[in-house]
Parts: C-alpha cells; structure tokens; sequence
C-alpha cells in the first residue's frame, strides 16, 4: 500500500480514471452491439443512428486518451464495412 500522501493520491487519481475509462470502453461496446442489432434489423435510419453514435462515442474516447487513435480509426473503419455490405452481414 501507498506510504506517502502523493502516494495515496495517485491511488484516489488511479480510481477516478479507472472508473471513466471503463465507462467509456463500455459505451462503445454497448454501442457496437446496438449497429450490430441495427444491421440485422434492417431498418437504414436505425443503422445510420447507431453508426453516427458510435463513430461519436469511439471519437471522444480516443481524443481523451481512452483508446489509441488508430484504434478508433479501425473500430469505425469496421463499422462502416458492415454497414456497407447490408443487413446479410
């Protein structure tokens, strides 16, 4: 355990972000799930929303250091494929 008052600190600090970044790695995989119901239901407004959401939620991540840059290009790279290719995917 943390002996100096710096040291525990860091442990609260190491909590907090902790806490957030779960959350957001969260969302996006939420949101991922949410396209992947959206593409198999068809319907393209739904599937245009969903994809909007998560390109936006991947996009705040990165910028906050959550997830690498490259990361979110490819998650929404991904994303945009299956899309592209319909509801058979």
């Amino acid at each position: 355990m943390a002996n100096t008052k710096s040291a525990l600190k860091r442990v609260r600090q190491t909590e907090r972000r902790t806490e957030r970044n779960r959350a957001a790695k969260s969302r996006i995989k939420t949101l991922r799930r949410k396209l992947s119901d959206a593409t198999a239901g068809g319907k393209s407004e739904d599937v245009n929303s969903a994809l909007s959401q998560l390109s936006s939620a991947v996009d705040k991540a990165a910028k906050r250091g959550v997830i690498h840059r490259n990361k979110a290009d490819n998650l929404k790279s991904k994303a945009a494929r299956k899309v592209a290719s319909g509801p058979a995917a």
